[in-house]
């Protein structure tokens, strides 16, 4: 669509492409504020499509041999299976990619496990000039993607440009991104109305709202919270000394030495391995680190009150029903439809 605007002795020609709003899940709407759409980039049916395409497309690496969907898979909700991703040639990163959904609701627009970048569409510049991931450059970049024969006209449908440049580009993916939304998990549902949930489940969601015994709530939220997570760095008691500094090593405030962002608790039956550093392999190993593997160290999150003795100390029963909740927080509707 091209709108004409007049003023006098000048004339603008501005290209708008199809509006498209996001699908906000009721849950959303009841509990938590509007999703962060920037002014300078507003969803549109063209700018979601080419995002998506560019996403699962290895043109974006080096050597045409990695997409951002290689470390980002939709069957693992958009994470990867693997502890650490390898890039175009084969080098392991030291952190475990973190799964992409709800994205458009990450207020401080912190990305990543230490927060070291600001805002989706910088996130997705990252990987791409990475030299452990796609190795590429911008300009190398832009030039494949100006000639090949279908990448112009999808901008201009986008954009209203074939010129390409990396805003665009980034532009594009963090509009799709922001589609990738995830609120049909069976506990949405029974927060719906639409469905019950087990007792076994139901005393695990009371395990994990008790102060005196999961106490998980207050870096994952709760029933009143549908994203799971308070998108905060907290030291979560893994280490006692740290070779990752996470959040420290971007603010340079010994505080924050082995901080990284609470994930969401969405999806767990997909995104195995756990942690910032993938250390945990099954959902079992999480909680047995809270209920009895807790290092004390000088930064570690007053949230953890009970490192003094190795954490919450669950039962086993408590154990197998907060697992049984966790589970119910997965959205198999939402691995399969992207």
């Amino acid at each position: 669509m091209l709108f004409c605007f007049s003023c006098e002795n000048e004339s603008i020609n501005k290209y708008v492409a199809t509006p498209s709003k996001l699908s906000i899940p009721k849950l959303f709407e009841d509990n938590i504020l509007a999703p962060i759409i920037p002014v300078d980039n507003p969803q549109t049916i063209e700018g979601v499509a080419l995002g998506k395409k560019l996403f699962f497309d290895s043109i974006l690496s080096v050597n045409n041999t990695q997409a951002c969907a290689d470390c980002h898979a939709p069957e693992n909700a958009f994470t990867d299976s693997d502890r650490f991703s390898d890039g175009v040639d084969g080098i392991l990163g030291n952190r475990n990619s973190m799964p992409l959904f709800n994205l458009a609701w990450n207020y401080d627009e912190k990305f990543f496990w230490d927060g070291n970048t600001f805002s989706l569409e910088h996130q997705a510049f990252v990987p791409v000039t990475d030299p452990i991931e796609m190795k590429s450059t911008w300009t190398e970049v832009e030039q494949k993607l100006e000639q090949h024969p279908e990448y112009p006209l999808l901008f201009e449908k986008a954009f209203g440009t074939s010129k390409i440049d990396s805003t665009l580009v980034t532009k594009a993916i963090a509009q799709f991104e922001r589609t990738l939304i995830s609120a049909n998990s069976k506990f949405d549902r029974f927060l719906l109305g639409e469905g019950e949930l087990t007792p076994q489940e139901l005393n695990g969601f009371n395990v994990f709202m008790d102060e005196t015994k999961g106490d998980c709530f207050h870096c994952h939220g709760s029933d009143k919270n549908p994203l799971w997570t308070d998108n905060i760095f907290h030291n979560n008691g893994l280490d006692e000394t740290f070779t990752d500094l996470g959040l420290g090593a971007v603010t340079g405030d010994p505080a924050d030495n082995g901080k990284f962002k609470s994930p969401s608790l969405r999806n767990l039956a997909f995104t195995a391995p756990y942690m910032h550093d993938g250390r945990f392999t099954t959902i079992e190993d999480v909680i047995n680190h809270y209920s009895e593997g807790l290092k004390n160290s000088s930064t570690i999150d007053p949230l953890m009150k009970k490192v003094a003795q190795g954490g919450v100390g669950l039962s086993d029963k408590d154990k197998v029903d907060l697992k049984a909740f966790l589970l119910s927080l997965s959205d198999h509707d939402f691995v399969k439809n992207n």
